[in-house]
């Protein structure tokens, strides 16, 4: 996998979900988390005379990144649309353009060759009109044909596109589909390959993944996986990925939680203790097998350090704890009780509706253990 790029699109995709809807500072906020998080590219939003916030927005955008992330604007193919988004000045422009016969047919009342005449003409429009970069968004690549998807990246490299996007818009891949339609794009065109993948079977960042490791260049993701129906990849799960396992020191998963905090207020969304990379549970253990684990050697059970993602590794003691698991941590604290009391205390903590912290188990043994420590 060499030096994948993560699209933010938490301001575009992610702005489309039910009831979502940031403010002017909210988004300049966001974009300072996702600067500091890292990320390669974001995309502000979508281009379109309706929207005339938009040129201020990615000035002021501009101010708070670096050369190291660029900023974005997705596009419908229509000439008024490339126009306002030449407007705006952004360092890349995407292009959307369905790819299925379902999409064309049906919701558009177009056929292949009004596709292959309208993306040649778009990507060199927008050329024309200075935008220095430009890609192309397929829309319902999984349900096109892979010859015909081919075929429309094989004109707009033509076209001087320099990046193509495949869409599983319906969120129907598995890891291995998209790594095929992944590998047969990148063996047919010399372009840059990304994927937009959604979550409707909860695969988005699994699939997004696999895409880079059959050979994508990037992908797309959104904060918490906001966007439409179930959403899309999340960016702190591929983001803490390839940071905390690929080891891609380019991320920075430790202002992720801050990030997450950030977008889930904005949107009145809340974030699961369980929550991957940012959950605020996740490091909490109470289970006797683990906990032993842990207290060894925290590499047994934790994927990475909690410090690395700003957390802290809880211990809780109740229900699911083992003999050993307390006992090396009465140990570790100096109180030395024979095995017949700290397995009595076990059984206590096993009968009690409570999961007690570290220092409520050591007031605990040293209130309930007949035996005082020698």
């Amino acid at each position: 996998m060499n030096h994948p790029h993560i699209i933010d699109t938490t301001l575009r995709e992610g702005a489309q979900a039910p009831g979502v809807s940031f403010t002017p500072a909210v988004k300049l906020a966001i974009v300072a988390w996702l600067k500091k998080a890292g990320v390669d590219e974001i995309e502000l939003g979508t281009a379109s005379p309706l929207h005339g916030w938009l040129p201020e927005l990615t000035e002021k955008a501009r101010a708070i990144v670096d050369d190291s992330c660029r900023l974005a604007l997705w596009c419908r193919c229509k000439d008024e649309d490339i126009a306002f988004a030449a407007a705006c000045r952004p360092d890349l422009l995407s292009l959307s353009l369905p790819a299925s016969d379902r999409h064309l047919a049906e919701r558009l009342r177009k056929d292949r060759s009004w596709a292959r005449e309208t993306l040649a003409r778009s990507v060199r429009l927008a050329l024309s009109l200075g935008i220095a970069h430009i890609s192309v968004g397929l829309e319902d690549a999984s349900r096109a044909e892979p010859d015909f998807i081919i075929e429309l990246a094989t004109i707009a490299a033509a076209s001087g596109a320099e990046r193509v996007r495949l869409a599983d818009t319906v969120g129907i891949c598995s890891p291995g589909s998209i790594a095929t339609l992944v590998q047969a794009v990148t063996g047919a065109v010399s372009l840059s390959v990304g994927v937009h993948c959604h979550n409707d079977f909860g695969m988005a960042t699994a699939n997004s993944i696999a895409a880079l490791e059959a050979g994508a260049a990037s992908l797309d993701a959104a904060v918490l996986g906001l966007g439409e129906r179930a959403g899309c990849c999340r960016l702190e799960e591929a983001a803490g990925y390839l940071a905390l396992v690929q080891g891609d020191r380019r991320y920075k998963p430790e202002h992720l939680p801050a990030l997450c905090r950030c977008v889930a207020e904005a949107a009145g969304r809340s974030i699961a203790a369980s929550h991957p990379i940012v959950g605020a549970e996740i490091f909490t253990c109470e289970s006797g097998l683990h906990q032993h684990g842990l207290s060894v050697c925290p590499e047994t059970y934790e994927p990475y350090a909690p410090e690395r993602v700003g957390g802290k590794r809880s211990l809780r003691f109740g229900a699911k704890t083992g003999f050993r698991a307390v006992a090396l941590q009465l140990e570790k604290h100096g109180l030395r009780y024979n095995d017949h009391e700290i397995r009595r205390l076990t059984q206590q903590l096993r009968n009690s509706s409570t999961a007690l912290s570290v220092s409520e188990l050591l007031g605990f043994a040293t209130a309930h253990a007949v035996m005082p420590p020698p």
